[in-house]
C-alpha cells in the first residue's frame, strides 16, 4: 500500500482486470526483446523483471546501492491511493515510516472488527462473526468509525466504505473487488509514484448477499472488545510491521475517540509474528489467548497464518488478515471466524498476466518463493498467463528455499531459459536474487 502522486489511473469493471501498458514496457514483442546498454555482457538484450506485493516496495531498493539497479522493474501489488490525511496520521503514530502497506488494510480490518461487535451487541467471535461480512455491504454508506456507530445507533445497518475503498465481502470473508497498484522503480531504487497506475480486479457482484443476522439492540454495553495484533516485527516480513502496527493504532485511537465499543475502549495487545522459519508465532498466539483477545489482527504472511489458524478459530477467537493473499484461505475451513482485507491472490495473478502481456512477453520465467503464497501467486499467474495465449513451454515456474545460502542456480535457469520476462515472488530474499540476475545481465539494472 503506498501513496503519492499519481499520473495516470486505471479503473476497469467485470470480473476481469485489464492492465493498462505504462513506461518501461513494450507494447509488442519486438521491444519486448530489445537489446539494453545495461549490466551483464555487451550486447545482451534487456529482460523485464516484474515483482509482487510482496517485494514491490522501497525496503528491496535499500538493498541496493548503485543507481539504476533497479530501474525498470514493474509490479503488481493491492493498492489503494490513500488521503493525505490518512498518511499523516499515520505518522504522527510512526515518523519514521518508509511507506505504507497495508497500512489501509490493517485499519479496516480493526474498524471491521469493531463494527461487528457492536452490532452483535457482544465481544465474543463466535457471536459477532457471522455479522462481519454485512458490514461491508447493503446498509447505510459510511466511511469512518463515528458515522457508522451514529448509524448504529440509530437503529439502522451499515455499509462501510473502508480506506481501502468498497470493500463488499463476498461469502468467503474477503473483498470481491480490489483494487491494484501497477508499480516501477525509478533510477535511484524507490518506487517512481509518478509511474503508478490502477486497474481493479474482480467484480462486487460477487459479493456475498446475506447481510447477517439482525443487529443487537441500538446503543448495547458489555464487556470490552479486546483485541491482539500478530504482525510482523522479525523476519523476513518485517518490513511490513510498521504501516500495519501504525495502522491497526490508530484504528483503535479513532475508535476509543467515538466512544469506544459495546460502551467500553477496545484494548490492545500486541504480538509478534516472525515468519514461517521461527515458531514465534505459535507462541505469540497462546501469549494472545491466555490474554483474553476475541480477535487477532494478522497474520501479515500467509504461511504464518496457516500454521495458527487452527488455533486461534479452534479457540472460538477471529482472526483478521490485513495481508494474507493465498488463495487457499477461500475455502480454508475456518468456523467462519477468519477473515481479510486483502484480495485473494487470484485476482493479483490476473493482475500481474495483464501486465506481463501488456508488455509483450512470449516467454517467462517465474522464480517463486516455497510457500502457500508464492507458489499459489506462481500457479495463477502461469494459469492466466497459458490460458492468455502463451504455451505450457513458454511459462516455467521455479521455487526455491529462502533460507538457502545463495540463489546461484536458480538464477543459472533463468540464464539457461532466457526469457523475455523474469517474475520474482518473494519476500526480502528477493534483493540477493535480483543482485544475482543483474551479476548475469538478465536483470532489471539498466
Amino acid at each position: 500500500m503506498r501513496t503519492g502522486t499519481f499520473a495516470r489511473a486505471v479503473a476497469v469493471s467485470g470480473a476481469v482486470l485489464l492492465a493498462a501498458t505504462a513506461c518501461g514496457g513494450g507494447s509488442d514483442s519486438d521491444d519486448a526483446a530489445a537489446t539494453s546498454g545495461g549490466s551483464g555482457d555487451s550486447g545482451s538484450r534487456q529482460v523485464n523483471v516484474y515483482g509482487t506485493d510482496g517485494n514491490m516496495g522501497n525496503a528491496l531498493g535499500n538493498d541496493f546501492s548503485e543507481p539504476g539497479a533497479l530501474a525498470g522493474m514493474r509490479g503488481t501489488t493491492p493498492l489503494t491511493e490513500l488521503s493525505g490525511d490518512f498518511t499523516d496520521r499515520l505518522l504522527e503514530i510512526n515518523p519514521d515510516l518508509q511507506d505504507y502497506n497495508y497500512a489501509g488494510e490493517s485499519y479496516d480490518a480493526v474498524i471491521i472488527t469493531a463494527l461487528a461487535a457492536q452490532a452483535a451487541g457482544t465481544n465474543q467471535a463466535t457471536t459477532f462473526g457471522p455479522y462481519v461480512n454485512g458490514i461491508t455491504f447493503g446498509g447505510d454508506a459510511c466511511s469512518d468509525f463515528q458515522a457508522c456507530l451514529d448509524i448504529i445507533t440509530a437503529g439502522g445497518n451499515v455499509d462501510y466504505d473502508g480506506i481501502t475503498g468498497p470493500l463488499s465481502f463476498a461469502d468467503a470473508g474477503e473483498p470481491a473487488e480490489a483494487s491494484f497498484g501497477l508499480l516501477q522503480f525509478g533510477d535511484d531504487n524507490q518506487i517512481d509514484d509518478s509511474l503508478t497506475e490502477f486497474a481493479l480486479a474482480g467484480d462486487e457482484a460477487n459479493a456475498a448477499s446475506d447481510e447477517g443476522p439482525a443487529y443487537a439492540a441500538a446503543g448495547a454495553t458489555g464487556d470490552p472488545l479486546i483485541i491482539g495484533t500478530l504482525l510482523p516485527l522479525t523476519g523476513n516480513l518485517a518490513f511490513l510491521g510498521p504501516p500495519e502496527v501504525a495502522g491497526v493504532q490508530l484504528a483503535i485511537n479513532d475508535i476509543n475517540a467515538a466512544g469506544g465499543v459495546l460502551g467500553q475502549p477496545v484494548q490492545l495487545v500486541e504480538g509478534d509474528s516472525g515468519d514461517a522459519s521461527t515458531d514465534t508465532a505459535t507462541q505469540t498466539v497462546d501469549r494472545l489467548l491466555q490474554s483474553g483477545v476475541n480477535a487477532i489482527i494478522g497474520a501479515a504472511s500467509s504461511g504464518v497464518s496457516l500454521t495458527v489458524i487452527d488455533t486461534i478459530t479452534g479457540a472460538g477467537v477471529l482472526e483478521f488478515s490485513p495481508a494474507n493473499t493465498s488463495d487457499q484461505f477461500t475455502t480454508y475451513d475456518d468456523s467462519g471466524l477468519y477473515f481479510r482485507t486483502a484480495p485473494a491472490d487470484t485476482l493479483q495473478a490476473r493482475a500481474l498476466a495483464d501486465l506481463i502481456g501488456a508488455d509483450g512477453n512470449n516467454t517467462v520465467g517465474i522464480l517463486a518463493i516455497n510457500d502457500p503464497y508464492g507458489t499459489g501467486l506462481a500457479e495463477n499467474a502461469r494459469n492466466n498467463l497459458i490460458s492468455d495465449g502463451l504455451s505450457e513451454d513458454d511459462v516455467v515456474s521455479i521455487t526455491y528455499d529462502p533460507q538457502a545460502a545463495n540463489f546461484d542456480s536458480e538464477v543459472q535457469q533463468m540464464v539457461d531459459l532466457n526469457p523475455d520476462a523474469i517474475v520474482v515472488i518473494g519476500f526480502e530474499e528477493s534483493s540477493r536474487i535480483i543482485q544475482g540476475l543483474n551479476a548475469q545481465g538478465i536483470g532489471p539494472q539498466r
